[in-house]
């Protein structure tokens, strides 16, 4: 066993001794050797006088070095280790660069979070990644920072806004000055419509300048819905004076109870006017010199020819109104004698009639018509009755009396014979009943036929309509007004009915059959 040699010893042959390469050093590359030259070997034998131990014993020499084609890269297989490593000198301190390690920027408009993650050292993957992530929540703080100021913004205009209108800063008060206006127009208000709604409608139709000129000029006015003729570009306080009244009406039509549908002369001369004038006249109007309506004759014409269908007529009085095709007078009493506020005067004849009849026929079912009665009759009977109930007394505390007198007659088989139905077709209405008028042989002249008229002979109201409905209980045959008060004797007795007839000859209201 060789002794071991200690690393600080001195080395035989000096610097030019073999050295043990550094295990941690890469292998040498041994560059190529030039055309024509032999490639460098390995290292040439340790020398006699070297006490190492040497790696090729003498009994079997080195194989001769072997010659090789040039290798543009050769690398040289560093030599195995001795047993013993030699004393060598302390190898070369390897200089190790390190990288410093990047000092933070400080940005005075960053936030905590967002300055400790801030690098300065350029290139590192650290560093960009830094930089991205604090280039986006740049970006994010000013697009929130965009959104809060259009917010607040948004927010303080409509304050600004609301507030100033609150004090009318963008109230259009306009008005104009002109009281005679520009032309013709006709204007339509809704029910139920408001003040406000009011004017912008009239605003919309040029008739004032604005809704606040017209709602400081109305105030409490009442106004109401409707058609109207107004002007357009009128001062405001004059649309209120011309919206007030019915002088600038249209559509509106107000019939009287025990109306007829023909005009009619009263005994004194004047005309009655029937329900196709009034209609006629309430719904022609002249807009800048053009004349537009119906006629009484087209009213007419349409009532004795349209099928109750197309004219409104109810399913309880479709079979009466049938029997009496091409008569305009089928329709008589089922037009309810009320206000009719908004007849549109550019409906046709058989539209208005239509308009008419079937919203009466809401109001005679609402007033009990179709409901059953104690009296036995239909409701189209029940109408007729009623008709005539309206034409023969003054004073509604009568109606259910002669209501019974009819319901009476009827159930002996006994002729009506009231006067109220020989005037239905007489040239001229007279209380007082004479000539011809007894002795027309027409299907409503009740002195010539028995039971009821062929139809109403006039409109029918509410009270003598719920009275005959239900009249009260009586034996009541006759009955006759003895003053010009309408005060109304009733009797069962026909002598005492004679003695009452006789007060109504006393008192110059008869003058047909007075001793």
């Amino acid at each position: 066993m060789l002794p071991r040699i200690p690393r600080d010893a001195p080395r035989p042959g000096g610097d030019s001794a073999w050295q043990e390469p550094d295990r941690r050093a890469r292998p040498r590359v041994i560059p190529p050797a030039a055309p024509g030259q032999v490639p460098p070997g390995p290292p040439a034998p340790p020398s006699a006088g070297d006490t190492r131990r040497d790696p090729y014993p003498g009994e079997n020499p080195p194989p001769a070095p072997r010659r090789l084609p040039p290798d543009p890269r050769r690398y040289e297989t560093p030599p195995a280790p001795s047993y013993v490593d030699p004393p060598l000198s302390p190898p070369a301190e390897e200089q190790t660069t390190f990288i410093a390690r990047p000092e933070p920027t400080t940005d005075p408009d960053a936030g905590p979070d967002e300055r400790r993650t801030r690098r300065t050292a350029p290139g590192r993957a650290r560093g960009s990644r830094s930089s991205a992530h604090m280039t986006r929540r740049k970006r994010r703080r000013r697009i929130t920072l965009a959104f809060v100021l259009v917010f607040m913004v948004a927010v303080v205009g409509a304050l600004g806004y609301t507030g100033l209108r609150m004090t009318g800063y963008f109230v259009n008060d306009d008005n104009y000055s002109n009281a005679s206006g520009t032309g013709d127009v006709l204007v339509q208000i809704p029910q139920d419509s408001s003040l406000t709604q009011f004017g912008q409608i009239l605003q919309e139709k040029g008739v004032v300048a604005s809704v606040r000129a017209f709602t400081d000029a109305a105030g409490n006015a009442p106004i109401s819905a409707g058609f109207y003729k107004l002007r357009t570009g009128i001062p405001a306080s004059t649309a209120v004076s011309m919206l007030g009244g019915d002088s600038n009406r249209v559509g509106r039509l107000v019939i009287p109870p025990g109306r007829q549908l023909d005009t009619k002369q009263t005994a004194d001369g004047s005309p009655s006017i029937g329900i196709f004038e009034m209609l006629a006249q309430a719904t022609t109007v002249t807009i800048n010199g053009q004349r537009d309506g119906v006629t009484a004759e087209e009213l007419a014409q349409a009532a004795a020819t349209a099928s109750p269908a197309d004219l409104g007529v109810p399913s309880w009085a479709t079979d009466a109104v049938s029997a009496l095709d091409g008569d305009h007078r089928r329709i008589e009493g089922l037009i309810a004698p009320v206000a009719w506020e908004a007849i549109d005067p550019s409906l046709t004849p058989v539209q208005m009639l239509r308009y008419l009849i079937s919203g009466s026929a809401d109001m005679f079912s609402q007033w009990g018509l179709t409901e059953p009665n104690q009296t036995g009759l239909t409701p189209y009977q029940t109408l007729v009755s009623a008709s005539v109930v309206e034409k023969e007394v003054a004073d509604p505390g009568d109606y259910g009396k002669v209501a019974r007198v009819i319901v009476n007659r009827l159930g002996k088989n006994q002729r009506l014979e009231m006067d109220s139905t020989a005037n239905y077709t007489a040239a001229v209405v007279n209380i007082d009943v004479s000539g011809d008028a007894y002795t027309a042989p027409t299907k409503w002249n009740t002195y010539q036929v028995r039971g009821l008229p062929v139809t109403p002979i006039g409109s029918v109201g509410k009270e003598p309509l719920i009275a005959t409905e239900a009249p009260p209980e009586g034996n009541w045959i006759y009955f006759v007004a003895v003053d010009s008060q309408g005060t109304t004797l009733f009797t069962d007795n026909y002598e005492e009915h004679l003695r009452n007839r006789q007060k109504a000859c006393d008192n110059k209201v008869l003058a047909v059959g007075c001793r």
